[in-house]
């Protein structure tokens, strides 16, 4: 079972354009594509289709055109209270480039009632302690402008507290809040952590295009050691999407770098969310620590090669899953 919760979902409107986006010009579009959006909504999209039970728990009212939205989309899902869902905007041009629009959500809401619901689902279903691996629950994207900024880093403590794994992809405050709370509360550290370089230098110190950089230079040591220092602090690992350099994973047991495929990148939107999808799937199949970053990579480097917000099925993902090779994360001098 793979619960996925989205604080902020969205409607996400992709339009393309025939050429190069042009600022201040009338820029025409060739496609146009509504879908729901958000990052726990795309995750359980592409676990959906790959087959698992998944549930995504979303603050939307159960009439609203994003539900029918999800409906359409026929992954299973559970609305909570009635709260507006904002539409963010995603413009891919000719030579690939994305630029986004995001909304930053609905004001008056502090996430209560969505916790509630989260916790009533997961004592709801069959305990974890009575057999076989306790099942995931993803937690995923920015924060409404109303939730407290510790939001992620208490229900990751309560979800712990029920007996479920815990994954977490966030960024800004809400990041910064998760790491803060692993410090004094080590059930708020979560099984997974999934930033990009950017992220993991906002929270360990350092510049993001740097450790892209040494990453696509061979040199991983800047990457593996910020990514230790997390595993150090609690959690339980951390998997570093490092755009066309791949991505390395640190846990407990080691450090791991995968490579990503070259392939011709069209679209970037979804791909972090499809990486993430990628390790849930493969650690609910029972996964080594480098078979859930194989994985994820496959899924994150589909994702790129497909137009606007289309995430991938199993049939899009690469023959053979990408080589993974352990990496060397003892401290240095």
């Amino acid at each position: 079972m793979i619960i996925t919760v989205t604080p902020n979902p969205s409607i996400d409107r992709t339009q393309s354009l025939d050429g190069p986006l042009v600022p201040g010009e009338v820029n025409r579009t060739v496609t146009d594509d509504v879908q729901a959006g958000g990052k726990g909504v795309n995750v359980a999209t592409v676990c959906h289709t790959a087959g698992e039970d998944v549930v995504a728990v979303v603050p939307a009212a159960n009439s609203s055109d994003f539900a029918a939205l999800v409906r359409s989309s026929g992954v299973p899902a559970q609305f909570v209270g009635d709260a507006p869902v904002r539409t963010n905007i995603t413009l891919t041009d000719g030579d690939g480039v994305t630029t986004k629009i995001n909304s930053p959500g609905p004001t008056g809401t502090d996430g209560t009632d969505l916790t509630g619901a989260l916790v009533t689902l997961l004592r709801g279903h069959e305990s974890p302690d009575a057999g076989g691996p306790a099942p995931w629950v993803v937690l995923a994207g920015s924060l409404p402008p109303g939730y407290p900024e510790d939001w992620y880093a208490r229900t990751t403590a309560t979800a712990h507290e029920l007996g479920y794994r815990v994954a977490v992809d966030t960024s800004g405050p809400a990041l910064r809040a998760l790491v803060d709370s692993a410090h004094h509360n080590p059930a708020s550290a979560p099984d997974v952590i999934k930033p990009n370089a950017h992220e993991l230098a906002e929270i360990t110190g350092g510049d993001g295009a740097v450790l892209e950089d040494d990453a696509a230079d061979g040199n991983l040591r800047p990457v593996v050691d910020a990514a230790r220092s997390l595993v150090d602090t609690g959690f339980g690992a951390a998997m570093v999407s490092l755009g066309a350099a791949g991505a390395v994973l640190v846990d407990t047991d080691g450090a791991w770098y995968c490579p990503s495929p070259r392939v011709r990148a069209v679209s970037t939107v979804g791909a972090g969310d499809s990486s993430l999808a990628g390790y849930v799937l493969a650690a609910v199949r029972g996964g080594s620590s480098p078979e859930r970053l194989g994985t994820a990579v496959a899924h994150g480097s589909a994702a790129v090669t497909l137009p606007g917000t289309t995430l991938p099925t199993p049939g899009d993902l690469p023959a053979d899953t990408p080589a993974v090779r352990a990496v060397d994360d003892t401290p240095g001098d």
